[in-house]
């Protein structure tokens, strides 16, 4: 835990610091004690907006994203008892991805600012309410059945999103691009508010039900000789972490991976009860996303990469690790 927290702090300055131009650590350190009024020296350089509105921003977001991820995926993890479970499988991030690329190619910026955020998140819960629409119709099939209903509603989604790129404004590839792929360029102070609260209630509600979450790692039947109510942990579990998705998604796009590959990483310094197991998650899933922005804003300057470029890259061989490890 104390590795994981020096690694977001290091991350988070070098991302701060590094970029299409690099800014020297003293310079970074005197905009925020600027900005806090902490100083008084002059007034704000330019350098000192870079900083503040639009590196630190991003930094925050960064950290929140990726530690709601990570606790995203170790949720549904648990309650599908399925390894490569993550907030994509499920449709999620699709739906939200959906909504967005909606509102790009057929209705335009008629919200200012919060039009695509209120868009995507819209789409994210549409995509919640067709998988439990599916698991109402095969009730009793399994845990088994979640998996298939997510999907379902994940291709049902992304053919959706295929067939309005193609169908839609052509010149706003771009944004389309973004919202498929993922990234942190929308990030500012007017929403690192929603990034927060998305991460804030996927981790407050594991701790506070970390000890039924326990309980259904040893299967159903454990669980219910325990008192667990495992069918509404299950339901209400699947609420948490797609109205989380769908706050997280609404700001960045569909970052895939993050949710898969953390709970697995953090198992293995922490084991496989929730209290820690969940913290762990959250360092770990912002390092990762810190790191990952960096990188995709590094790698081809001046150029941007999408983040889900990088991270789908990562996964990518992270899973090929596993099966090579003879993991399931």
């Amino acid at each position: 835990m104390t590795a994981a927290i020096l690694a977001v702090v290091i991350l988070a300055c070098i991302s701060v610091a590094y970029g299409s131009t690099v800014i020297p650590l003293d310079q970074v350190v005197g905009a925020i004690a600027r900005a806090v009024g902490l100083s008084h020296e002059s007034a704000a350089t330019p350098i000192d907006r870079i900083i503040v509105d639009l590196r630190l921003p991003r930094a925050l977001v960064a950290i929140a994203v990726g530690a709601g991820l990570a606790v995203i995926g170790l949720l549904l993890q648990t309650i599908t008892r399925n390894d490569l479970a993550d907030p994509f499988l499920f449709g999620l991030s699709a739906g939200a991805a959906a909504g967005a690329v909606a509102v790009i190619t057929r209705v335009g910026d008629q919200l200012g600012v919060f039009t695509l955020p209120i868009a995507a998140f819209t789409g994210g819960m549409c995509a919640t309410g067709a998988v439990l629409f599916l698991l109402r119709r095969t009730e009793g099939q399994g845990n088994e059945r979640l998996v298939l209903a997510g999907l379902a509603v994940s291709f049902l989604f992304t053919a959706l999103t295929n067939y309005l790129v193609f169908s839609g404004d052509q010149r706003a590839a771009h944004s389309v691009l973004f919202w498929t792929m993922g990234g942190l360029g929308l990030s500012s102070w007017h929403n690192i508010g929603i990034g927060l609260a998305g991460a804030g209630l996927a981790l407050a509600y594991t701790l506070a039900r970390h000890r039924q979450l326990d309980a259904l790692l040893g299967g159903e039947q454990t669980a219910e000789s325990l008192g667990v109510p495992v069918k509404r942990l299950r339901n209400v579990t699947f609420l948490v972490a797609s109205f989380s998705t769908a706050l997280l998604v609404s700001i960045t796009g569909v970052i895939g991976f993050i949710g898969l590959m953390v709970p697995h990483v953090a198992r293995a310094f922490t084991g496989p009860l929730h209290a820690r197991l969940a913290i762990v998650c959250s360092l770990i899933g912002a390092a990762l996303m810190l790191g990952s922005d960096l990188l995709a804003r590094t790698l081809l300057p001046p150029q941007e990469l999408p983040v889900g470029v990088v991270t789908s890259s990562i996964g990518a061989f992270f899973v090929i690790a596993m099966l090579m490890h003879g993991k399931r």
